[in-house]
């Protein structure tokens, strides 16, 4: 079913069923932003932890390069959380391989575009990742686009080492058990309700996250693992990320220009084993969502992607 998507006139969304789980009915939800320009090239952008599809000044961007733009909030996020679900929550990151593949299936077949881009944020870029190296053999990726992927733990060596193989084990036997939460102040300092300037649902996003329940981070940190052995996505990649990470644990000025959910460190080092053909790029002043950056950073990170898709990708 497609409707007047909650962004309004310019914008459709396409409930996509999807499998029950153990909750009972799931659904994805393909947002499109409406052009009547011929089939042609297509971005699908996926979204982050806590997070969903709200960027419109990014899917401009894409239409004003010659891309139709499209967004898919994931199973439990945003657009697609029922009432009876529990938010964001899955327990194998291979989940969400079905929605992806039935937005890729939309895009190529029954909209007929013949060059797909994928962008994912955060767990976005995770997810993404390890989808396109799943289906590399299927030619439904043309270029992967990843905007300060989530590929290791920001947290102690102790943390990242120790306390996995523990929730590993807690994740398996109690995986709605809560093992962690969000800060706030990341959330704060990008809406404007707040100390930001963006606009979005705090019902979908709110500044202190959802509860971080064992089975979930199993299945990212599993997820993490299976990157950090090497993976083999055949297309060119493009990774974005700020040039320098902040304090995750408290309020500083510095919030505004650094990323202080992610440690950059890791991005760069995890991103070599994604494929043979991997650009990484630092975006000075970034903060975690590159696109929602101050505007020096934000122009220098959407630049920074379309440069490189006219010049360093395939197309």
């Amino acid at each position: 079913m497609t409707t007047t998507d909650v962004l309004g006139e310019g914008y459709t969304a396409q409930t996509l069923p999807l499998r029950p789980d153990g909750e009972g009915e799931v659904v994805a939800t393909l947002v499109r932003r409406v052009t009547d320009a011929p089939p042609g090239r297509a971005v699908l952008y996926v979204h982050g932890f806590v997070d969903y599809f709200f960027q419109t000044h990014l899917a401009d961007a894409w239409a004003d390069h010659g891309y139709h733009f499209y967004a898919l909030d994931l199973r439990k996020y945003g657009r697609s959380l029922l009432p009876h679900q529990t938010p964001n929550y899955c327990t194998d990151l291979r989940e969400y391989f079905e929605e992806l593949d039935a937005a890729a299936h939309i895009l190529r077949e029954e909209h007929g575009h013949d060059t797909v881009v994928v962008m994912g944020h955060s767990t976005g870029g995770l997810i993404t990742s390890l989808w396109a190296h799943e289906r590399r053999h299927d030619g439904i990726v043309d270029a992967l686009v990843l905007n300060s992927p989530w590929f290791d733990l920001n947290a102690s060596w102790l943390s990242r080492v120790v306390l996995t193989q523990v929730i590993d084990v807690l994740g398996q036997f109690r995986p709605r058990r809560q093992v962690g939460s969000i800060a706030p102040h990341y959330g704060r300092s990008i809406h404007q309700d707040a100390d930001g300037v963006w606009d979005y649902n705090l019902q979908w996003k709110p500044h202190e996250g959802f509860p971080v329940l064992a089975g979930w981070i199993r299945a990212v940190r599993r997820g993490q693992a299976r990157l950090a052995q090497g993976l083999d996505i055949t297309c060119p990649i493009l990774v974005c990320c700020s040039d320098r990470s902040g304090d995750n644990k408290r309020w500083t000025p510095e919030i505004t220009e650094t990323d202080c959910v992610l440690d950059v460190e890791h991005i760069a080092a995890r991103a070599v084993r994604l494929g043979p053909t991997v650009t990484i790029t630092r975006i000075r002043g970034g903060i975690h969502d590159l696109a929602l950056s101050a505007d020096a950073a934000r122009e220098q990170y959407l630049d920074t992607v379309f440069r490189w898709l006219r010049t360093g990708s395939s197309e």
